[in-house]
């Protein structure tokens, strides 16, 4: 989780999609809609489980999917957008000291006073930029997460990206494979998170979004025929856009075959004249007009 020094909030949802809606295929644990994560609570702005990502996110997220896919995985995805009230419930959870309900799992090996100054918790989470997430691969053949020797969320020197000491070499080399998918489709990774990345050019790297994580957040895009037919006034807007379209394009193709008859005129010309036989101007311009004539009814007709 990391701080930038230029801090911008904003509770505009107009950039993000829901992963679902571009990566159907996609499975989602989303863990702070739960109980199973590190505080034993559901965090706060997590109204339903469902991920958000702005949409140049999820677009190079579509190709990282595809890419497992082809190699027998999918994608789980444990986290994305988070909004900034559930990184302010991170900072309250970690100083009630007496609340350790999920200790034994999450961390062990540190006192969770000790999360912030060891960099696992931070006061501003790349997360709520909207372009970073969580993810592991699932495997399509064992129908089980593929094993990376380590688990989500887990504060400890276990979940070190690169870490080869504490894991065996199957395990690395799987870390390995979602780190290089994830680098190959434009993500860079967080050394100390295996399973967290970044879109390298992601739209608002210094904003910090705090709209609550629900479906109500974005606006779907309908289906232009559905739309077409209910709506009267996109109905008409879009019979003009169509009429505008076809007197441009009629223009277009106008142009284009007097260019085409002009040039050809010349050619011919200068194949009469090489050949020292003479043209009936009268009878070739009246040829030429006709073929205007006859190419001006044929575009009208193909672009009505």
């Amino acid at each position: 989780m990391d701080t930038k020094n230029k801090v911008i909030e904003n509770t505009d949802s107009s950039g993000f999609v829901l992963l679902s809606d571009i990566i159907p295929e996609a499975l989602l644990d989303i863990r702070y809609y739960t109980t199973f994560n590190f505080l034993g609570e559901r965090v706060d702005g997590y109204e339903e489980p469902v991920a958000l990502m702005t949409r140049e996110a999820a677009l190079a997220l579509k190709e990282v999917s595809d890419d497992a896919i082809s190699r027998g995985y999918r994608l789980k995805n444990f986290d994305t957008y988070r909004p900034q009230c559930a990184v302010d419930h991170f900072v309250r959870w970690a100083d009630k000291t007496r609340e350790l309900a999920m200790k034994d799992y999450f961390y062990p090996e540190i006192d969770k006073r000790f999360l912030f100054q060891e960099g696992f918790v931070a006061l501003k989470s790349g997360h709520s930029r909207g372009s970073t997430v969580d993810l592991t691969l699932f495997d399509m053949a064992t129908q089980k997460d593929l094993d990376v020797g380590g688990t989500f969320d887990y504060f400890g020197s276990l979940s070190w990206a690169q870490n080869t000491e504490s894991i065996t070499e199957e395990q690395a080399a799987n870390r390995k494979m979602l780190r290089d998918l994830m680098l190959s489709h434009g993500f860079h990774p967080l050394a100390e998170e295996w399973w967290h990345f970044t879109l390298d050019n992601e739209p608002y790297p210094d904003t910090y979004f705090t709209f609550p994580v629900n479906s109500h957040q974005v606006k779907k895009q309908e289906i232009f025929a559905e739309k077409l037919e209910k709506d009267q006034e996109f109905r008409l807007r879009f019979f003009d856009f169509a009429m505008n379209l076809s007197e441009k394009n009629k223009t277009i193709l106008n142009t284009a075959a007097s260019q085409v008859v002009s040039q050809s005129m010349a050619e011919l010309r200068g194949f009469a004249e090489k050949e020292n036989v003479a043209i009936d101007e009268n009878q070739l311009n009246t040829a030429v007009n006709k073929f205007m004539h006859d190419i001006t009814e044929m575009i009208g007709q193909i672009l009505k």
